[in-house]
C-alpha cells in the first residue's frame, strides 16, 4: 500500500520485474507468522514429558508405576541434591507419578502455556518455565526435603504466576481470572494428599518474579522490546536464588 493506493510489487522497483518475488514474499510472511504465533515451546515441553514418561513406564512396572534408573536419577530428593545431584532441581519437573498426574499437568499446560507463550515469546516463555521449575524445587525442598518429589506442576504454577502479572497490567485488576484460577488450585493443593504444596507455592512465586524480571511497563501494560540487561540479570538472580535456597535447605543431608 502507498499513500495513493495499492501498487503492484512487480513495478515497485526499477528494472525488469522478478515474477517469483511476490510468491517468495508470501512464503516468507507465512513462515514468520508460524514462528511467532505457534506455541512450539509448549508443544515441545509436552512431547518431552510424554516421551520421558514412556521411558520410565518401560523401565518401571506398569503404566501407572513408572520407575527405573531414569526415575531414580532424576527425581527430586534432598539428600541426593546435597550429595551433588544438582540436575534433579530441574529434571524432576519432567517426571510424573502416574498417567493421571501426567495428563492433568499436560492439559493445564496446553490451556495456559500456549497463550502465555504467544504473549511472552518463545525464549522468554522457556526461561519462565525453567526458572519456575527451579523455584518449585526450592519450595518442595523447603517443605519436605527428604521426600521424593516429581511433576511439572511447580513450573505450571509459575506459568499461572506470569499470567497473573500479564492480566494485572492489562486490566489493572488483581482479582481476575488468573487470580481465581490460582486460588482454586492452591485450595486443591492444600486439601488433597500427596501434593507438594511447597513445590506449587515455590513455582508460583518464581513465576511471578520471573515475569516481573522479564518485563518493563509502560502506561499500565506489559511491553516487550529488545533484550533488557536489568531484566535478564534479575531473571538469572531468581534462578540463582532458587538454587542457593535449595542447597541451603539440604545441607547436611548428604
Amino acid at each position: 500500500m502507498t499513500p495513493v493506493g495499492p501498487r503492484c510489487p512487480d513495478h515497485a522497483t526499477q528494472g525488469r520485474p522478478i515474477l517469483r518475488a511476490p510468491v517468495k514474499q508470501r512464503a516468507q510472511r507465512r513462515a514468520v507468522s508460524l514462528q511467532t504465533n505457534e506455541p512450539v515451546v509448549t508443544w515441545g515441553l509436552i512431547g518431552l514429558n510424554v516421551v520421558i514418561y514412556l521411558i520410565t513406564v518401560a523401565q518401571g512396572t506398569g503404566v501407572n508405576s513408572p520407575g527405573g534408573s531414569l526415575f531414580l536419577k532424576w527425581a527430586l530428593f534432598g539428600p541426593a541434591v546435597a550429595h551433588g545431584d544438582w540436575w534433579r532441581l530441574l529434571t524432576a519437573a519432567f517426571l510424573h507419578a502416574n498417567i493421571l498426574h501426567l495428563g492433568l499437568n499436560m492439559l493445564v499446560l496446553v490451556w495456559l502455556g500456549a497463550p502465555v507463550e504467544r504473549y511472552l515469546g518463545h525464549l522468554r516463555y522457556l526461561a519462565l518455565f525453567i526458572v519456575s521449575g527451579l523455584a518449585g524445587s526450592a519450595g518442595a525442598l523447603i517443605a519436605t526435603p527428604t521426600a521424593v518429589t516429581v511433576g511439572a506442576s511447580g513450573a505450571i504454577f509459575g506459568v499461572m504466576g506470569a499470567l497473573l502479572v500479564i492480566e494485572y497490567h492489562a486490566t489493572g485488576r488483581i482479582a481476575g481470572q488468573a487470580f481465581t484460577l490460582i486460588v482454586i488450585n492452591l485450595l486443591f493443593s492444600f486439601t488433597v494428599n500427596g501434593i507438594s504444596v511447597g513445590g506449587h507455592i515455590g513455582g508460583l512465586i518464581g513465576g511471578i518474579l520471573a515475569a516481573l524480571a522479564m518485563t518493563h511497563f509502560e502506561r499500565g501494560r506489559v511491553r516487550f522490546g529488545r533484550p533488557w540487561l536489568m531484566g535478564t540479570a534479575a531473571l538469572l538472580a531468581v534462578a540463582a536464588a532458587s538454587i542457593v535456597i535449595s542447597y541451603w535447605k539440604v545441607r547436611g543431608y548428604a
